[in-house]
This record gives C-alpha cells, sequence and structure tokens, in this order.
C-alpha cells in the first residue's frame, strides 16, 4: 500500500506539473478529448472552473495524479480528467487517487456509485477499471482527434 501518498485539493501551483502528464496528443485526448496539445495551465485552469473537487495525489511536494469530479446524477458521480505522471505509472498511484475519489465522493455528494469513462484504445485505463472492479454499462460512438471512430466505453463501480 502506497503509505507515502497524500491525498489534496489541487493548488495553482500544481498546474505546470499536472500539464507535463500527458506526453502525446493521444495521451492528452484520453485525459481531455477537447484540449489541445500541448495542455498549458489555462487549458487545464479552465477546465477545473467548469468541475468540482479537483484533486492531487502527492508524495511530498511532487504532485503524481489529478482527478475532479464532471458530473453528479442519481447518486452517481462521474470522474474525469485522470491522469498519472509517467514516473508514477504502474506503481498503486492511479489505484490510490481512484480509491480516494471514491471516499470524497461518497462523504461530500451522497454517491452511492462512482462512474469514468474510458476510451477503448486507452488499455491502461481500461485495465485499472477492471482491477479496481469497474464494469462497463453503456458504449458511446465518437469521432477522435483525426475525425476516426473511436468507441467510449462507460463504466461504474458501487460504492458501499
Amino acid at each position: 500500500m502506497n503509505t507515502d501518498l497524500d491525498f489534496r485539493p489541487v493548488r495553482d501551483a500544481d498546474l505546470p506539473a499536472i500539464c507535463s502528464f500527458a506526453r502525446s496528443a493521444e495521451e492528452l485526448y484520453y485525459l481531455a478529448p477537447r484540449a489541445r496539445f500541448p495542455l498549458d495551465v489555462e487549458q487545464l485552469a479552465a477546465s477545473i472552473a467548469q468541475r468540482s473537487d479537483s484533486s492531487v495525489v502527492c508524495r511530498g511536494e511532487e504532485v503524481l495524479a489529478f482527478a475532479n469530479i464532471y458530473r453528479r446524477e442519481e447518486g452517481a458521480c462521474w470522474v474525469g480528467n485522470v491522469a498519472v505522471a509517467a514516473q508514477a505509472r504502474r506503481q498503486g498511484v492511479a489505484g490510490f487517487l481512484m480509491q480516494r475519489m471514491a471516499r470524497l465522493a461518497a462523504e461530500r455528494h451522497g454517491a452511492r456509485e462512482l462512474r469514468v469513462s474510458c476510451f477503448n484504445r486507452n488499455t491502461a485505463g481500461l485495465l485499472l477499471y477492471s482491477r479496481l472492479g469497474y464494469t462497463p454499462f453503456a458504449l458511446e460512438e465518437r469521432l477522435d482527434d483525426r475525425q476516426q471512430p473511436i468507441m467510449l466505453i462507460h463504466l461504474r463501480l458501487p460504492l458501499t
């Protein structure tokens, strides 16, 4: 377990680090489909302003992961902008982030279910959500940044 990790609300000083998480246009598309690569502080701040509960995972002063809530409905919270720094991937940081987002959604918003959306080409994301117990419940056809068909898979996790 990652006992050296902290979870807290995002601060303005965290934004440059978060902007560096998406190392390619494809990674940025998974994180924020409407954003332009490379992600900059202005785009990220605008996205944060339209969402709630933007949060980071840190180890000491180093920002390692980011997520927020972009929709609340019928006892469910939708988590989006999920991103992990390249150097922190495959170390349990994303799982820690999603567990803390689930706790926040339940405690602050009374959520009984956490929902996420993940593009079919984002294998790492789909593997993560599957390992955490999320199950698909809907599919949405989209066009990617090159106007090619892509599938957005909506997943959910019941909260106890």
